[in-house]
């Protein structure tokens, strides 16, 4: 049988007291986990276990081999150091010990064991979905709209109120008194430069006229007849010289001359009724629009040219197919007008349509009471929708910038100061510092900070960090026309 060196025994205590603890010694945690082992069927321990219980040096002890103890003495022996016995022998401490040594190594086991059956799953579906061809899938960019920075005519717009005036308008009244005798036109009448609008009966100035005319047809038989006189006594004194007495030739050639001056006057005089009477007829100076009509058929016409009576006109003609307005422009916008520039004018009372004027003069000077300068516009009418008197609103360009670099309005939020958000090639976002100018009610004017062709973020940025990947969507922003 195998011997073994056996520790020495400790003295039983004296009757009456109770044993000393055991004293733990290094190796009692392997000793008392190869006490908790089982025997071997057969009686020969596992290969790995040549190590025998340490005495009270700590030394392991090796087990020379030598035959095999039968079943009913296979037994190691305890970590106390005693003979050989059963492995419940051992003492309650050491199977303790023994017993959570046992739990902490299954348990690291069973981790390593369910993290190593997870890498193996997800290396599968990894090298599955790249044989198949299909991309792993990445964190997807954040959509945001976006603009890109581009040239445009910039101003902003001074809207003043104004009223609609004829271009044209005058009221007819006669040359000449005399009744009224026809009048063809009534107000609200279309008319054309040169159309018979009324006629008034002067009967004296027609006898006049007729005298006149009698006066001249005298005129120029008294001249011809002088004239024949003077022609035959120049010719008798040429063929027999002082045949006829010189007086009586002088006197023949000064009547000749005064008879054809007399012609000249009876002329200029019948001219003078023909005029006048001339002046009986009413006729329009311009096409346009009879706006009022004041007198009947019947009716006493006083002649406009006396001063001392209070003539009353025929009627009234307004050229409506040009329109004017005036209005006046605020001394701060006196440098931005330019005549031939195009101005917006809406009408209210039309719906709010919107008609286009061109600047045709102004003062050039501003009123010293009210600190403006009075500018008009043209506006075609050519259908006379717009009627004059009605009001509108003429809407100024003030303060132009023409082809400069702009960004919508939206890039610059209130509370960021004067910085856009440009998304890089590469598509993220990166806070950017720029200097901006002129603000019109859709876009800022870019001083510096950006170039023509950059994309910007619009809207909020709250939700958006410097560097993240972003995904421009980009928003059409319209310029001003």
């Amino acid at each position: 049988m195998r011997t073994e060196s056996q520790p020495p025994q400790s003295p039983p205590p004296p009757p009456g007291e109770q044993p000393a603890p055991a004293t733990r010694q290094p190796g009692d945690s392997l000793h008392a986990a190869a006490g908790m082992l089982p025997a071997v069927e057969g009686g020969t321990p596992p290969p790995d276990m040549g190590l025998a219980p340490t005495g009270t040096t700590g030394e392991p002890t090796v087990i020379p081999p030598g035959p095999t103890p039968g079943p009913t003495t296979g037994m190691m022996p305890s970590a106390g150091g005693g003979g050989a016995g059963p492995p419940g022998d051992a003492p309650p401490k050491a199977r303790g010990f023994a017993g959570l040594s046992r739990i902490i190594d299954w348990r690291i086991v069973a981790a390593l064991l369910v993290a190593g059956l997870a890498f193996g799953i997800w290396r599968g579906v990894t090298t599955r979905a790249k044989a198949e061809g299909k991309p792993i899938t990445a964190t997807p960019a954040t959509p945001v709209p976006a603009a890109k920075v581009t040239r445009q005519d910039l101003y902003n717009e001074v809207p003043l109120p104004a009223e609609f005036r004829p271009y044209l308008e005058v009221e007819l009244h006669a040359k000449v008194s005399g009744y009224l005798k026809q009048i063809n036109v009534d107000f609200g009448d279309h008319v054309k430069a040169g159309q018979l609008l009324a006629t008034l009966e002067v009967p004296e100035l027609r006898d006049e006229l007729h005298n006149a005319i009698a006066t001249w047809e005298k005129a120029e038989a008294d001249y011809t007849n002088a004239h024949l006189i003077y022609q035959r006594l120049a010719a008798v004194n040429k063929d027999h010289p002082n045949l006829v007495a010189q007086q009586d030739l002088d006197t023949a050639e000064a009547k000749d001359r005064t008879t054809f001056a007399a012609i000249a006057a009876a002329k200029a005089d019948m001219e003078k009724y023909q005029t006048l009477c001339a002046y009986t007829k009413i006729t329009a100076p311009f096409d346009g629009v009879i706006t009022k009509r004041y007198a009947d058929p019947g009716a006493l016409i006083q002649a406009g040219t006396a001063s001392d009576t209070q003539s009353m006109p025929l009627v009234r003609v307004s050229d409506n197919y040009l329109l004017r307005l005036d209005f006046p422009v605020d001394l701060p916008y006196v440098k931005d007008v330019h005549e031939g520039d195009k101005v917006d004018v809406s009408v209210e009372s039309l719906g709010g349509k919107t008609f286009t004027g061109t600047i045709t003069r102004s003062t050039l000077k501003v009123e010293e009471n009210t600190r403006t300068m009075i500018t008009e516009i043209e506006v075609p009418n050519p259908n006379l929708e717009i009627v004059p008197g009605m009001y509108c609103r003429v809407v100024l360009r003030v303060q132009r910038r023409p082809n400069t670099l702009a960004i919508p309005i939206q890039a610059v939020p209130p509370g960021y100061g004067q910085t856009v958000d440009v998304i890089t090639p590469d598509g993220r976002a990166e806070e950017r510092q720029v200097k901006l100018g002129l603000e019109t009610p859709t876009h800022y004017e870019v001083l510096s900070g950006l170039q023509a062709g950059e994309v910007v973020l619009l809207g909020s940025r709250s939700q958006i960090q410097a560097g993240e990947k972003v995904e421009p969507k980009l928003v059409e922003t319209p310029a001003q026309q």
